[in-house]
């Protein structure tokens, strides 16, 4: 009987460590390089295009052409504090969102 408490109280496997700080570290280190992983691949790209998108938006002015996220491509009439207006054929003018601008046309996308 005596003999059997004895080993009761012996050393716990795996040479004598016990659960510490080291353990919950590498425990949780996978979480934190997938963090990393996606901040790099798809956090970080998405915030540098919405960057250059607002940057895009700040230098449009009147006479630009522009194309929308819809596919209408117009001049630029009026710009307003959250719209353009888009002039998309002779007497034909259309209020756009900001958000709703895709680009400024280059000659290439003209034809």
């Amino acid at each position: 009987m005596f003999q059997t408490m004895a080993w009761a109280m012996g050393q716990p496997p795996g040479g004598g460590q016990q659960a510490g700080g080291g353990d919950i570290f590498m425990s949780l280190l996978p979480i934190f390089v997938i963090f990393i992983i996606f901040y790099f691949l798809l956090i970080r790209p998405q915030q540098k295009k919405a960057k250059e998108h607002s940057d895009m938006l700040q230098s449009i002015k009147k006479g630009d052409k522009v194309i929308t996220s819809s596919g209408i491509f117009g001049l630029v009439e009026a710009v307003g504090e959250k719209t353009f207006t888009l002039k998309i054929a002779e007497n034909v003018k259309v209020k756009f969102s900001k958000s709703h601008i895709a680009g400024i046309r280059t000659q290439t996308e003209e034809e």
